[in-house]
């Protein structure tokens, strides 16, 4: 399994409780697709810089999950027609496992 990391912005007006449904309803889908869901961090409401989909600000989730390379697509499709989900990017998690900065990689260099 490869390690992605899922940014959703959620629509301020179809979801009640800040996210938290949502978040383990993301965290059941992707456990139906093999994978799991090892960090999820709520990001708070931020305004955008322009409207997207008529609406000004919306609630920021970040998720750092496990899973098959053919399930993220899934995953994404899964998602994208839900009413609730303003935007979603995926994308391959490539931090650093031991937590040590890129400048303190580059002065060890």
């Amino acid at each position: 399994m490869k390690k992605y990391e899922a940014v959703f912005i959620l629509d301020i007006r179809k979801v009640d409780d800040d996210g938290d449904a949502f978040s383990k309803e993301l965290a059941a889908q992707v456990e139906a697709l093999g994978g799991k869901v090892e960090l999820s961090t709520p990001m708070g409401r931020k305004q955008f810089t322009y409207d997207i989909k008529k609406r000004k600000a919306g609630i920021y989730w970040d998720y750092v999950l496990e899973l098959e390379p053919a399930q993220v697509f899934a995953l994404k499709d899964k998602y994208r027609l839900d009413e609730r989900v303003l935007r979603c990017m995926v994308v391959t998690y490539d931090r650093p496992a031991t937590g040590e900065t890129s400048s303190k990689l580059a002065a060890e260099n």
